[in-house]
């Protein structure tokens, strides 16, 4: 059995594994329990009450946290000439087409969402070996295919992120950093939460959010109480 660190004791002494807490208790014990000496991701861990494998069952969509992620998200712009200018200036950190898909091609993923055009989804099929494992093929269904790439550039570096449950039932998704204060950890919760169940599919039976879990790098899991959707 795995002994535990001094620290580790002493995040599991503040935290009582038998309770629920609530989203604004969660989010303030998180910055408590995290002992660790970088900045720290929170992230949340939802299980669904769906079936993954029934296409009418799959939950996946796109937020946009009230406070942002607090992660500085790397967007590559796969656009024609004439959408260069105005993914730049969105503020995307990589703009371009053919060079990019031949830096692709040879494994290049050093990115964090990759936006482009309708036009140019054509070019990125072939890719999809590379980029699907990695989540980065774009898709019309989370706004990272469109003609207006100013605002999909603009909403990445905001905040927007999505989501997909895996399939385990789980939607895992970060929120967060423990150097936000609690109530914009809480915010974001709150959103992420919310949406999820604005998703909930019609097939669904019984109850659709079984737990809710918060937790930060290397910290133990906080349960998150919520109301029986």
């Amino acid at each position: 059995m795995a002994k535990l660190t001094k620290k580790r004791k002493e995040a599991s002494a503040k935290l009582d594994s038998t309770k629920s807490y609530s989203v604004s208790e969660a989010s303030a014990l998180i910055k408590e329990i995290t002992n660790v000496k970088f900045d720290a991701s929170v992230d949340l861990a939802i299980r669904l009450g769906v079936d993954p494998r029934k296409a009418n069952q799959m939950v996946r969509g796109v937020v946009t946290l009230p406070h942002g992620t607090g992660k500085d998200v790397k967007v590559l712009a796969l656009v024609t000439p004439d959408k260069e200018a105005e993914a730049t200036e969105a503020g995307a950190d990589y703009v371009g087409l053919d060079e990019y898909l031949q830096k692709i091609k040879g494994g290049w993923t050093d990115v964090d969402v990759i936006i482009t055009m309708p036009s140019v989804m054509g070019k990125l099929g072939p890719l999809g070996r590379v980029l699907g494992p990695r989540g980065l093929m774009p898709n019309p269904k989370t706004g990272t295919v469109t003609m207006d790439v100013a605002k999909a550039v603009a909403d990445v570096k905001a905040g927007k992120i999505d989501f997909k449950v895996d399939k385990t039932g789980i939607v895992h998704a970060a929120i967060g950093k423990t150097s936000f204060d609690a109530d914009k950890i809480a915010d974001n919760a709150n959103e992420l939460i919310q949406t999820i169940v604005k998703l909930k599919p019609t097939t669904a039976k019984g109850v659709y959010i079984k737990s809710v879990f918060m937790s930060s790098t290397m910290s133990p899991s906080v349960a998150v109480e919520v109301k029986a959707v």
